[in-house]
């Protein structure tokens, strides 16, 4: 089995393609260029690395949303005109379940978190099972960050941070959970190995879709859509 999987959700671009249990390549970069720049050119370098033809892989697995609309949008565009070309199915992985495999086999409660602005952060709550299954305990939400701490401390458990969230709301985190752990710097953002590797699982178990009907998950409205829409209620 073969998975190319790509992250364009957050400040990170990440490609890389899974070989059943094998990472044959794995290209991540977080240099502020924008996503259009650089995914096109990183999938280049992962196949022509790993030394395959695209149309060799068995399907494409994408970061699904949330993140940064405008690249969920990128990426979308991306892995539906790949979809289309080479007549593979898309694999949507949810975000925050792709950064809580960059722990995969930690006893810990997994707790992403990517910054969603005006103090919110997007964030799930997962854990591994004693067979390395991931088991979701809170589905994807974009929820204040004090609340998140507070339901976490009714708890009281150790919890696992991961997320470019960390760098915004680690101080505030550590301040207040004596039991919070944050991901260091290797562990901490996007990668499209994690996406893979979530991929091939939701692949075996058939959970995969047509190209033309995949769409990101955003969440919640975009900001321009929400200055739209208070400046009607505004006028009304």
């Amino acid at each position: 089995m073969k998975i190319l999987a790509l992250d364009s959700s957050g400040l990170v671009a990440s490609v890389a393609l899974l070989e059943n249990d094998n990472l044959v390549a794995e290209f991540t970069v977080n240099n502020k260029k924008t996503h259009s720049q650089t995914l096109l050119p990183m999938l280049d370098e992962v196949v022509n690395a790993a030394g395959i033809e695209l149309d060799a892989v068995d399907a494409i697995a994408i970061a699904a949303g949330p993140g940064s609309f405008t690249g969920l949008r990128i990426g979308a565009a991306t892995v539906k005109g790949l979809s289309l070309a080479l007549d593979k199915p898309v694999v949507p992985v949810p975000t925050l379940e792709g950064l809580a495999y960059n722990f995969w086999g930690s006893d810990r409660l997994i707790c992403p978190i990517m910054d969603a602005r005006r103090n919110q952060v997007y964030t799930g709550l997962y854990r591994f099972d004693e067979a390395g299954n991931l088991v979701t305990e809170m589905d994807q939400i974009p929820m204040d960050v004090n609340e998140l701490i507070d339901l976490l401390l009714e708890k009281d458990e150790e919890v696992q941070f991961t997320g470019d969230g960390i760098q915004v709301y680690g101080s505030q985190i550590l301040s207040k959970m004596k039991h919070a752990r944050l991901a260091p710097a290797h562990l901490n953002k996007q990668k499209a190995g994690s996406v893979a590797y979530a991929g091939a699982y939701r692949y075996a178990h058939e959970q995969y879709i047509n190209g033309d009907d995949f769409a990101p998950e955003y969440l919640r409205m975009s900001q321009a859509e929400r200055e739209r829409k208070e400046k009607g209620e505004r006028n009304e």
